[in-house]
């Protein structure tokens, strides 16, 4: 039974939605089951705080391996959930927006926030440059492609790549760099991401079909046997 109820009210309710998107008089169902994700959604929320603070007590009682920036976390855990729960220095009290700019929650997000993650990406530029000079690296034809097509992109969104070829005439307009670096996001690059698209979408209908049908159960946990 442990294992039969759970498949049970997945094949339910996955059967459920797919049938209530192609019939009319039931398809508001799916909006219903919607809001019910919501609602045991607030529960994966409370677990992950518990298992989250679990974690990290755990690893500063013993010490472990870079336990000081364990305390960075709780600590920040714990005052943006006491300033987001409290409205603390929120002007329209308990009742008012919690990303209001005046509240210590929205100072925090702004002034600590915002700029960590400014940082953070301003670091990530440089990790992409280096893979960016690895994978451009013209090795073979493909590569070679790319390398010429990242190429004209970089140089068409700049004013000296517009300038490179201003002296064009009207008739070559399309040879220009601007508009080749267009037609190169417009035309390759979107059949590319369609195609990216379409196999995503048809990997999702596969899992979501072994889901359903009670094929795939490691979701049940211990390898759903």
């Amino acid at each position: 039974m442990k294992r039969q109820v759970p498949l049970f009210i997945t094949f339910f309710v996955g059967t459920l939605l797919i049938v209530s998107v192609f019939s009319p008089p039931i398809e508001t169902l799916g909006e219903d089951f919607s809001v019910f994700f919501d609602i045991i959604a607030v529960f994966a929320f409370f677990l992950g705080g518990g298992n989250l603070l679990r974690v990290h007590l755990t690893k500063i009682s013993r010490r472990k391996h870079d336990w000081a920036y364990s305390i960075v976390t709780l600590v920040g855990f714990v005052v943006m959930l006491w300033a987001g729960l409290f409205k603390v220095w929120n002007e329209g009290g308990i009742a008012a927006s919690v990303t209001a700019e005046e509240s210590l929650f929205g100072m925090i997000f702004n002034s600590v926030l915002i700029p960590l993650q400014s940082t953070m990406y301003s670091l990530l530029a440089f990790f992409i440059a280096s893979a960016s000079y690895r994978a451009f690296r013209a090795k073979n034809r493909e590569a070679t492609i790319l390398l010429v097509a990242a190429f004209i992109i970089l140089l068409g969104r700049t004013a000296f790549g517009t300038m490179l070829t201003a002296w064009m005439p009207s008739s070559l307009s399309a040879m220009e760099i601007p508009n080749l670096a267009i037609w190169i996001m417009n035309s390759p690059n979107l059949a590319g991401q369609r195609a990216i698209l379409i196999g995503i979408g048809l990997g999702v209908v596969s899992m979501s079909l072994r889901i359903i049908l009670g094929v795939e159960r490691t979701y049940l946990g211990d390898d759903g046997k």
